[in-house]
């Protein structure tokens, strides 16, 4: 029976790990914390059907004949980033009951010399300019997927599954960075929110896809109390971070993706600050966290490779 256990774990690839992992310690703060966790148990229900269905698919994908089990095992991923992410709304400020946009403004203004950068940029504003920064910042979920696809489309699945892990075990990194110093922006703490339309006006596309961002951090147009409610999710910046993390691997396994990554990830990592979601530091913080993602998320990819009798992977060799 003990034999069939680890048969059946090391049938898990790396990024199945990071989520197991990361499923496991949500539990723990459900449980241990449920007396301010409204709903604790139905959260630790869902982890733990998380749990069950990605040694489901893992066991699936090497037993069945079909490559729709290998699809699904990659893109099952992607809601799973979504539904971590609401999950930690429910968690953090229950749980840390702080906020520390003072620490940050402190921060930025030591680095300024007593300026707030979403002051100073502001110099720059037009209509034109925020219209094509909301765009950019609207599509930091695609950016990820366009790698992938790309990826994929040149049957390079040795990389898909590297860059599955890279960023999956990214953006779980992110999230124990809104534990540690939660926030919600200059936005609500520099300037005013409900004047930031007639501040920071766009053309066509700005209105919607600001509504449509807001709406994913549980605050939908007309809620009252905004900055009591918005997710605390600012540092690190998990847009300059997976960018940046995305932008590398564009580079480094050379996918012709890089030509429009590269660019337009710089882009959405400027647009940050000018449409005030950050401040600088969440920006510094974010480079910081991308390079340690990236550092020590080879070595965790690959010892796992090992553990479980798999090949590891070299950017050199990473054509199949």
């Amino acid at each position: 029976m003990v034999e069939k256990g680890i048969s059946l774990v090391h049938k898990l690839k790396a990024y199945d790990i990071v989520i197991i992992s990361f499923y496991g310690f949500l539990t723990g703060l459900n449980i241990i914390y449920n007396e301010f966790i409204p709903n604790w148990d139905y959260f630790v229900l869902i982890n733990v059907w998380i749990i069950v269905f990605t040694f489901i698919l893992a066991y699936a994908e090497v037993h069945s004949k079909s490559k729709v089990w290998q699809y699904i095992h990659w893109w099952y991923v992607a809601p799973l980033i979504m539904i971590t992410f609401k999950e930690i709304y429910f968690l953090v400020k229950p749980i840390r009951q702080q906020d520390y946009d003072y620490v940050f403004i402190a921060i930025d203004r030591f680095i300024f010399l007593g300026q707030d950068p979403t002051h100073m940029i502001y110099v720059l504003a037009n209509p034109i300019l925020t219209e094509i920064l909301q765009i950019v910042y609207g599509i930091f979920y695609l950016l990820p997927l366009i790698l992938l696809l790309v990826l994929l489309k040149n049957r390079r699945y040795r990389a898909v599954d590297y860059a599955v892990f890279s960023v999956i075990y990214g953006f779980y990194l992110s999230y124990l960075g809104y534990f540690a110093l939660p926030g919600i922006g200059p936005r609500f703490t520099l300037h005013d929110f409900e004047s930031l339309s007639e501040e920071l006006p766009g053309l066509l596309l700005t209105e919607p896809l600001r509504d449509f961002t807001n709406l994913g951090e549980s605050i939908p147009t007309g809620t009252p109390n905004p900055a009591e409610l918005v997710q605390r999710d600012i540092f690190p910046s998990g847009h300059t971070m997976i960018t940046l993390i995305v932008m590398y691997l564009s580079f480094k396994l050379r996918s012709r993706s890089r030509y429009f990554l590269i660019p337009v990830g710089s882009l959405l990592i400027f647009s940050t600050v000018y449409l005030r979601y950050h401040y600088f530091i969440d920006l510094v913080g974010g480079a910081a966290f991308a390079a340690f993602s990236l550092w020590s998320g080879k070595y965790i990819y690959n010892w796992w490779q090992r553990t479980s009798g798999k090949q590891e992977f070299d950017y050199q060799n990473s054509y199949d």
